[in-house]
C-alpha cells in the first residue's frame, strides 16, 4: 500500500513518542477506472463508498480508528489550523494542519502538488501541508512552520513527498517568470525546453530559508504510474502524505 515510509524516534526520557511519516501509492485499493487503486480524494468524482473504504483501509494500516485519520478541505490558500482530535462536522477549508495530539494522523492529498510533512519529534509537534503553485507563491509552508513554532517546535524537519517535477510542469512564460521572481529555485525548463515551474524546488528553498531541515523523497507524479497525476491523466485520484506520532508505551 505504501509508496515510501520512514520513522523518526526520540530517545529523550519521557519523550513524546515515535513519529511516522508515510506516503501512499495506488497499488492497492477499491478505486476503478481513472481512480484505480487507493484513491483517497473525496472531491474528484470517485464513488464515495470506495473512497471511504480506502480511507478505512489506510486507518487499519496505521492501526488507528478511522476518525483519527484527518483530512483537510484543501483550497490552495494559506490558512493553517491546529487539530487535537477528529473533526466535528466537515473538515475546514485549509491547506495546512498542525497538531500536538498523539495517535492522530494528519494527512495531505495530492496528485501533482507538493505534500510536505513537518515534525519536531522532541517537541511532539507535527504538521501536514498542501503546496501547489498558488500555495508556494503565497508561502503556505512558512505559515505552517510558524504555527508549529507557536506550539513549541524548535527543531523542525520537513519531508517533501513526490510531486510533478519541473521538467513536466510546462506553464506560460509570464507564469514562470512570476514564480521565479517570488522563489528563484522554482525556475525551470520543461523536457521541450519551454518555460516551466519546479514547485517542489521552490518549496524546499522556502523551507531552508525558514531554518527547516529537509528530506526530499524522489519521484515525479507525471512520470511514475504508481502515483496519481492530474497533469498526466486529468481525471484521477489523490494519494496522501501522512504524519503520525505514537503514544509512549510502557
Amino acid at each position: 500500500m505504501f509508496y515510501w515510509r520512514s520513522s523518526t524516534h526520540t530517545d529523550a526520557p519521557g519523550g513524546p513518542g515515535a513519529v511516522e511519516l508515510r506516503f501512499t501509492g495506488r497499488s492497492a485499493g477499491r478505486g476503478t477506472g481513472p481512480y484505480a487503486g487507493l484513491n483517497l480524494g473525496g472531491h474528484v468524482g470517485d464513488d464515495a463508498g470506495d473512497v471511504e473504504d480506502n480511507r478505512r483501509a489506510l486507518a487499519v494500516e496505521l492501526g488507528l480508528p478511522r476518525d483519527r485519520v484527518v483530512f483537510m478541505n484543501q483550497v490552495h490558500g494559506t490558512d493553517v489550523v491546529e487539530v487535537d482530535g477528529p473533526w466535528v462536522g466537515e473538515p475546514p477549508a485549509v491547506d495546512a494542519v498542525v497538531t500536538r495530539a498523539p495517535d492522530l494522523a494528519v494527512a495531505v492529498l495530492v496528485a501533482d502538488c507538493v505534500p510536505v510533512l513537518l515534525h519536531d519529534a522532541t517537541a511532539g509537534v507535527l504538521g501536514a501541508v498542501h503546496s501547489g503553485r498558488p500555495g508556494m507563491l503565497a508561502g503556505i509552508v512558512g505559515h505552517a512552520v510558524t504555527a508549529m513554532r507557536d506550539l513549541g517546535a524548535h527543531s523542525i524537519t520537513a519531508t517533501v513527498g513526490p510531486s510533478v517535477c519541473g521538467r513536466c510542469y510546462e506553464v506560460p512564460e509570464e507564469m514562470a517568470r512570476a514564480a521565479a521572481a517570488t522563489t528563484p529555485a522554482a525556475a525551470a525548463r520543461s523536457w521541450a525546453g519551454t518555460p516551466a515551474i519546479d514547485v517542489a524546488a521552490g518549496v524546499v528553498e522556502q523551507l531552508a530559508e525558514a531554518g527547516v531541515g529537509v528530506r526530499w523523497v524522489a519521484g515525479c507524479t507525471r512520470e511514475e504510474p504508481d502515483l496519481y497525476s492530474y497533469r498526466r491523466d486529468g481525471r484521477t485520484g489523490r494519494f496522501a502524505g501522512v504524519a503520525l506520532r505514537r503514544s509512549v508505551t510502557a
